[in-house]
């Protein structure tokens, strides 16, 4: 009897054994002690702990932002999903038919870029038929698809379905679109198409109002399907020219087909122990910011004489080109630039501390204010006929630890380059996130990991503008 009452007692230990080790292992986790079960890679809380940041002008998007992090995605599927979800809920400065420039930063030493940030340019292109009003070449979708073939992890497919969803479903019109609205609601309201969109019944959306945009849902569900090149050299390339052509702003086939993205080194300044990135000509608000980092840094009491820098060393490139890295040296005329677009920015930044900083522009509030007629996109202006924006935006990391200190995006026209410069100088030396505003009419987003990441990740903070309104999430 005693013999038996053992080896039953053998087998619960087992059982109770084998039970514990089950739920131990593996990325389901969970069961009888392990508590509740990890959900899948893709899934929302996949990650458990720290996630990283994401900032952006627009809150819809950031949250969209947020939980790719939260799904094991990398800063760069963070910056895809948010750049998408904006083409939905701020295209007054970030539809599909925009562009911009970005800065990526994976620490790992064997990462693709060895290590150190790298700009993604896809600037405004002309649409190459002029029209009655010219419109650019939507770069955006062809941007995010190259910046995420360098950094992306999840699949690209499944980062536009957020926004797909927006577009198809609605969203609550943000403050901020609504404040863009109020400024150009006029001119919008000659365009039937932008009309029926921004202005329904003849009422301007009000903050909160649900916006509807079956025909751009349609259109990100074929990018999602066929891909990115369908609307380059595709059939939707051919529809989109002629949708393009009947709004008045003359897309060819053929720009579409030549619109290419393009990598470029970074523009690099030591700091202290640390190093800045900043974006390069032609993104040249990056070299701005640079300018302005250093007069800074010489005269951190002066914040009007770094502004009147930056512009200097813009002005100056523009009319005469040349060495970015000589030209933040050498003595330059004082100068003016001409009223410049507006922008939008955010930045993102994962667990492990790779990061990616963006600036989009529609080379004017709403572009063209023409919607190219069954797509829902709104055209770009064709940088042809307005003056180029500062993109500006910066990434601090140290290149003896591989590792993410802080990343600035910047917006605010003539006060773009300015901002980033005073985010990053005032992070770096306070060690807080944007602990004051930037001078007007600059705006920033800024996260900053004093202790570095990876590292002790808990010292991470972020931060939006405050005078606007956009949203910064993150941390655990």
């Amino acid at each position: 009897m005693m013999g038996v009452r053992m080896a039953r007692l053998r087998a619960a230990v087992a059982m109770v054994t084998a039970l514990s080790l089950a739920g131990c292992g593996g990325s389901a986790g969970g069961g009888l002690f392990g508590g509740a079960p990890r959900p899948a890679e893709g899934q929302v809380g996949h990650v458990r702990g720290f996630l990283g940041a994401v900032v952006a002008d627009e809150p819809r998007a950031a949250l969209i932002g947020r939980d790719v992090l939260s799904q094991g995605g990398t800063a760069a599927d963070a910056a895809v999903a948010i750049a998408f979800a904006l083409s939905v809920t701020l295209p007054s400065r970030a539809s599909l038919g925009s562009g911009g420039a970005c800065l990526a930063y994976d620490p790992a030493r064997k990462s693709i870029d060895g290590g150190v940030p790298e700009a993604v340019l896809f600037l405004p292109r002309p649409g190459g038929a002029g029209g009655s009003r010219p419109a650019a070449v939507p770069m955006l979708a062809r941007g995010m698809y190259l910046l995420h073939a360098r950094y992306g992890h999840a699949p690209f497919d499944s980062l536009i379905v957020p926004a797909e969803q927006l577009a198809r479903f609605g969203t609550p019109a943000s403050r901020a679109l609504v404040r863009d609205l109020s400024v150009v609601a006029g001119p919008l309201a000659a365009d039937p198409e932008s009309a029926a969109v921004f202005l329904p019944g003849g009422q301007k959306l009000r903050p909160g109002q649900t916006l509807i945009q079956p025909e751009l849902a349609a259109t990100l569900a074929r990018l999602r399907v066929a891909g990115v090149g369908d609307l380059y050299q595709g059939r939707l390339a051919a529809e989109f020219a002629r949708a393009a052509t009947q709004a008045g702003g003359g897309v060819t086939l053929a720009a579409l087909r030549d619109g290419l993205p393009s990598l470029a080194p970074a523009l690099t300044i030591d700091d202290r122990h640390d190093r800045i990135s900043f974006l390069p000509p032609p993104a040249d608000g990056g070299l701005a910011a640079a300018a302005a980092f250093l007069a800074l840094r010489q005269n951190p009491s002066d914040p009007g004489a770094a502004a009147a820098r930056a512009i200097d060393v813009a002005a100056a490139w523009r009319s005469q080109g040349g060495d970015p890295m000589a030209l933040l040296k050498a003595s330059v005329p004082a100068a003016s630039l001409p009223n410049l677009p507006a922008s939008t920015s955010f930045v993102t930044m994962d667990r492990n501390g790779g990061a990616v900083a963006c600036d989009v522009t529609m080379d004017n509030l709403f572009g063209t204010g023409r919607i190219a007629p069954g797509t829902g996109v709104v055209l770009g202006a064709s940088p042809s006929g307005v003056p180029a924006p500062l993109l500006a935006a910066a990434i601090a990391w140290n290149a003896h630890i591989h590792a993410f200190r802080a990343t600035v995006s910047g917006s605010g026209q003539e006060g773009a380059a300015m901002a980033v410069a005073a985010g990053m100088y005032n992070t770096l030396r306070s060690d807080k996130p944007m602990p004051a505003p930037v001078p007007d009419p600059g705006r920033a987003n800024v996260i900053a990991c004093p202790s570095y990441v990876p590292g002790e990740r808990a010292s991470c903070g972020f931060a939006t503008d405050p005078r606007d309104p956009g949203f910064a999430v993150g941390g655990r």
